[in-house]
């Protein structure tokens, strides 16, 4: 493999907002093919419980964005969201303008997944499907699309299931706004490094 590639990919996949182009179509066929890319993700017991809903109808597309802009108000009342500013005035700025301009990004993807039993099963599935959408982030960024990973809108899940048709047993978990984005290329992320985190052996015995 040509590692210089992959590393890149993987250091510059971004949640992308502001910089989404809104006007530009997204190929059906694109976002297909990085669906199938996606699905090769590695799955509990090898089992698909993946299931994909692509909204691209504009009456749905505006649907989902209100449901989610009222998510992210009761998320981040008006004083959160002050606080929150004074630390980070650039993440709020792009939070707030994708609530914004929601509705106007030609595709969004909700990733779901099959009901699973045992204990905890909401957050059993969740492994089932999250390793595929970091996958379609990856397929899309290759292929200069951008996206963003939200899950705000699960305060309204029923509401969004009834909106799409999704059946009541189906799990929601993440919305990705999908569209070509617009500038030059991405940067890494500012990050704690790993090797600060990283334990070997024991509990905070680093190397």
């Amino acid at each position: 493999m040509d590692l210089a590639t992959v590393d890149k990919l993987l250091t510059t996949t971004r949640s992308v907002r502001q910089r989404l182009d809104l006007t530009r179509p997204v190929e059906p066929d694109v976002i297909q093919q990085c669906l199938d890319i996606a699905t090769q993700a590695p799955t509990g017991g090898n089992i698909c419980r993946y299931h994909f809903v692509v909204v691209t109808d504009p009456a749905k597309r505006r649907g989902v964005a209100d449901l989610y802009r009222e998510a992210f108000a009761q998320r981040f009342p008006p004083q959160l969201l002050e606080d929150i500013r004074q630390r980070q005035p650039r993440d709020v700025a792009s939070w707030e303008y994708l609530a914004a301009h929601l509705h106007e990004v030609p595709v969004h993807i909700l990733s779901c997944v099959a009901p699973v039993g045992g204990a905890n099963p909401r957050a059993v599935a969740l492994s089932y499907i999250l390793p595929a959408t970091w996958s379609l982030m990856l397929a899309l960024r290759a292929r200069g699309l951008g996206s963003a990973w939200t899950s705000v809108h699960l305060r309204y899940e029923q509401e969004m299931a009834t909106l799409l048709g999704i059946p009541e047993d189906i799990q929601q978990a993440v919305l990705l706004p999908v569209a070509y984005y617009k500038g030059e290329d991405f940067k890494p992320a500012t990050r704690v490094p790993a090797r600060e985190r990283t334990y070997w052996d024991t509990w905070e015995q680093t190397r």
